[in-house]
């Protein structure tokens, strides 16, 4: 299939619009969202029955082409099955022809994509965690959605409404004005639209193909530095040397209180069991829905703290510098892991990147074994060991001292300026040879000796801090092994944003 292509000069965007449709709308919402559900189930089913067959055949001596075939499912092949089914099926007989064809596609659309993660993880060819096969989704913990592509997609004249295929008219929470005056205009056309539950309400987002318009950054010759924290949600060192602060909200911790009552009122109530089949009361679905109310006014407000966060950013700098921080390493420290949660780095630095995009201005990401925290932003020399309970960085070369955030953020601002690449780069290659050299025993040395365990041999698997010189290492979890390290292994210990993640050299 060839991929779709935007025009030039035009690029593709999503508005997101809240909706307030009426009792008739809702019911059609959630009937589209549920033949959606409903085809996606089918398609699995579709596919690994062959599966579970073709192994109870092999269980019986049968081999070779004796097995039943295998079935596709490209999306080509399963709408066809699906199309050739849905009049017979006792599932879909009575009911199918009261929603639009994009439902059934959109369901079918997943299941296909699933199967994909699926195959491609098990071979190796997808990045990140493994993808198991893919599994029914149950009605009542499945997320509503449905895709619509063909038919009529427009916001109306007035720009209070939407019209979606089989939907409808629908009332918009916001005025869509500015969309449809862009649109008569010619510059920009919808492509599609995708409605979904969130959090209480529903919500349409509109893909559109969109005239790319650079709006001018207040200070395109400056950069800043963000290190991100938990007490302080990120410190800003600018280019020009000044310092500012942006609190972190806690918005979680401040509802704890709400939510520990919230939650005690829940349990007390005659909850699902999803091994006996037991559904919810009535009193428990009602105590659930109070319940997910706190979670979805903070999900809410952090989202709008951020937004507001990163938008003042890449509207202000035309350089932003920030770190790669392996947040998935920091979630494993029980102790912090609900604020890092509630902080939310990785949505920051999603943020900062499509909207630094859009601005035609530049984001750098420093390497993940940068010691921002380490190095003194004063002469430059690094500390060979820095624990994360001292806040306050004293230099041993000059007689610098200052809070170590602090001191990270203005290392931060000074990697914009020797740094040659435009996006998104790693700091490895591209660090000036004067800095490399400013400590000759630096962070590229063990830091600490773990006592071998009984167990374990004569030590850890680790490897020692790469020097600045040294390019991205493959990261490996820090677990004891079979064997004795080799000779030159070193066991290393990353306290400021590592935890759990060791360098193998």
């Amino acid at each position: 299939m060839r991929k779709f292509e935007s025009q030039p000069g035009f690029t593709v965007l999503a508005h997101k619009l809240a909706l307030d449709p009426n009792t008739q709308a809702t019911n059609r919402l959630h009937s589209h969202a549920g033949a959606a559900r409903a085809a996606y189930n089918w398609a699995v089913a579709h596919v690994t029955a062959v599966w579970w067959q073709r192994k109870a055949e092999q269980s019986y001596g049968i081999t070779g082409d004796r097995l039943t075939p295998w079935r596709s499912w490209s999306l080509p092949a399963l709408r066809k099955a699906f199309n050739a089914a849905k009049r017979t099926d006792e599932r879909f007989a009575d009911w199918w022809q009261e929603n639009s064809k994009e439902a059934y596609n959109t369901g079918l659309a997943h299941a296909s994509a699933a199967f994909d993660n699926y195959a491609k993880s098990k071979s190796g060819r997808r990045k990140g965690a493994r993808m198991g096969v893919p599994r029914f989704k149950p009605k009542r913990t499945a997320r509503l959605s449905c895709r619509f592509t063909t038919g009529a997609i427009r916001i109306e004249p007035s720009g209070r409404h939407v019209t979606l295929p089989r939907i409808g008219t629908i009332r918009l929470h916001e005025d869509a004005s500015r969309l449809r005056a862009l649109a008569d205009a010619g510059h920009l056309r919808i492509l599609s639209a995708t409605v979904r539950l969130e959090r209480g309400r529903w919500f349409v987002a509109l893909q559109v193909e969109q005239r790319h318009e650079l709006t001018k950054v207040t200070r395109p010759d400056a950069a800043v530095g963000i290190d991100l924290g938990i007490k302080t949600l990120a410190v800003l060192a600018g280019s020009d040397g000044t310092l500012g602060k942006e609190p972190n909200p806690h918005h979680l911790e401040r509802a704890q209180r709400q939510l520990r009552r919230a939650s005690r009122v829940a349990s007390r109530r005659q909850g699902p069991d999803r091994r006996t089949g037991q559904q919810g009361s009535k009193r428990w679905e009602k105590a659930n829905r109070a319940r997910n109310k706190i979670h979805h006014r903070v999900a809410n407000l952090r989202e709008d703290t951020l937004h507001k966060l990163t938008t003042r950013l890449a509207s202000a700098y035309g350089t932003i510098v920030m770190e790669d921080l392996n947040v998935a390493g920091m979630g494993r420290n029980r102790r912090l892991a609900r604020r890092i949660a509630d902080a939310s780095f990785s949505e920051i630095r999603r943020q900062l990147t499509y909207k630094t995009r859009r601005r035609g201005t530049r984001l750098i990401v420093a390497d993940r074994w940068f010691p921002s925290s380490k190095t003194c932003s004063g002469c430059g020399a690094v500390k060979a060991k820095l624990p994360l309970s001292v806040r306050v960085f004293e230099c041993d070369a000059c007689p610098l001292v200052l809070d170590r955030d602090d001191n990270a953020s203005r290392n931060l601002a000074a990697l914009a300026a020797r740094t040659t690449t435009s996006t998104g780069t790693g700091v490895a290659g591209d660090l000036d040879p004067t800095m490399v050299g400013s400590n000759p025993r630096g962070a590229d040395h063990k830091t600490r000796t773990n006592r071998p365990r009984r167990k374990a041999g004569t030590g850890r698997a680790g490897g020692a801090i790469p020097s600045l010189r040294q390019g991205r290492k493959r990261e490996t979890v820090n677990r004891t092994p079979d064997r004795a390290p080799h000779p030159g292994e070193t066991v290393t210990d990353h306290p400021d944003r590592n935890a759990g993640i060791a360098e193998t050299s």
